[in-house]
């Protein structure tokens, strides 16, 4: 499939997903009204409202609170502030979308939705959407922490809370923004001749996943044991600006949480890393797939697509956990929703290694073996 083709689907997923955050940031003053709050009830729409609060150009209640602006947020000061919190939005918006346009563009070419690929390029592609809305919400953290007027105050830590904001609302605009390009991209890659596919030995994928699942594994087994984790936290005082950078350490390396059973029922606890074990088997799942469905295997597609993978079974282990722990009975759809979306910035940052490792491993296994025989990966 040639850039040519896959340029429309992949601009059309990144101003529908632009537009559909920016239209949930709007939304926001609608949540606010009695209406609102009789239909869905007061807890819900206040979960809401945290959750679109990242993406409305009108700042949170109080976002000036002990800050001198004379005149309030209309004028003097205030109106610099309000000024730099809409300059920070617009960063936002124009980031979420051109980090989505050339991931997009390289899974809609490299995964083209045609001969049983459609469900795998949907579910990259809406994984590719919930990290270009993080990653968006990242790189304009630092004005939005400016524009409340004391960025010089543990600032790491501020940044680490405003990156994790906003994530529930992007699962949802994703998935909408995916399906649209997905199927813009069965339109256009019809009558594009045959595609160009790679033979992969059953073997070489194996071996390939198991490279790449092992790095995602020292996230999620190692670093993420509990007194690994508080030394990872605490282990870089830094200072000045830089001090604390414990929160925003953690957000970048470590895909969960986990500690001994200790005194609790051994079964209760196995059962509730089976969502983490969960977690592995998608990785490694995809891994040993990716080979074969990719039209031609490269390492960024590879990174990507391992990426695309954790970030599918977070969500994955998350509602394995919420159902066996009662979590979605007791919650309902607001608690539920509420885990969704952490880890991306964990999943980014051991994803990309995880996908070199991968297609590393794959190279080498293939060229040892020579011409590819016998059963090949799917």
């Amino acid at each position: 499939m040639t850039y040519r083709r896959a340029v429309i689907p992949a601009l059309l997923g990144g101003v529908l997903l632009t537009a559909l955050l920016w239209w949930a940031g709007e939304s926001l003053q609608a949540l606010r009204l009695q209406g609102a709050t009789d239909a869905i009830g007061g807890r819900a729409a206040a979960e809401l409202e945290r959750w679109l609060v990242p993406w409305s150009y009108e700042p949170p209640a109080g976002a000036w609170a002990g800050v001198d602006v004379p005149g309030g947020p209309a004028g003097g000061d205030g109106a610099r502030y309000l000024a730099l919190h809409g300059t920070a939005l617009r960063i936002r918006f124009a980031a979420v979308f051109a980090f989505f346009l050339p991931g997009a563009l390289l899974l809609v070419r490299g995964l083209p939705p045609v001969h049983g690929r459609m469900p795998a390029t949907l579910l990259a592609v809406w994984a590719w959407g919930i990290v270009a809305g993080t990653l968006a919400v990242t790189v304009s953290a630092p004005w939005l922490i400016a524009s409340y007027g004391h960025g010089s105050y543990r600032f790491l830590p501020q940044l680490a809370s405003a990156i994790a904001a906003g994530r529930q609302i992007l699962v949802v605009t994703a998935l909408a923004a995916a399906a649209v390009a997905v199927l813009a991209a069965r339109i256009t890659v019809k009558g594009a001749g045959p595609l160009p596919g790679e033979s992969v030995p059953a073997h070489a994928a194996r071996s390939a996943a198991t490279a790449g699942t092992a790095v995602i594994a020292l996230s999620l087994v190692v670093l993420s044991y509990q007194p690994v984790a508080a030394a990872v936290q605490t282990a870089f005082p830094g200072s000045g600006l830089l001090a604390e950078p414990g929160d925003l350490l953690r957000q970048w390396l470590l895909l969960g949480a986990w500690s001994d059973p200790g005194g609790s029922d051994i079964g209760a606890w196995l059962l509730y890393r089976a969502a983490d074990a969960l977690l592995l088997v998608v990785v490694w799942w995809a891994l040993r797939s990716l080979p074969g469905l990719l039209t031609r295997t490269t390492v960024p597609a590879m990174a990507v697509g391992a990426v695309c993978a954790t970030v599918l079974g977070l969500p994955a282990g998350r509602l394995l956990r919420a159902a066996t722990d009662g979590t979605a009975a007791h919650g309902g759809l607001p608690q539920l929703f509420a885990t969704l979306g952490d880890g991306v910035p964990a999943a980014l940052t051991c994803g990309i290694p995880a996908g070199i490792a991968a297609a590393a491993t794959l190279r080498a296994a293939c060229r040892s073996r020579g011409p590819a025989t016998g059963p090949q990966a799917p």
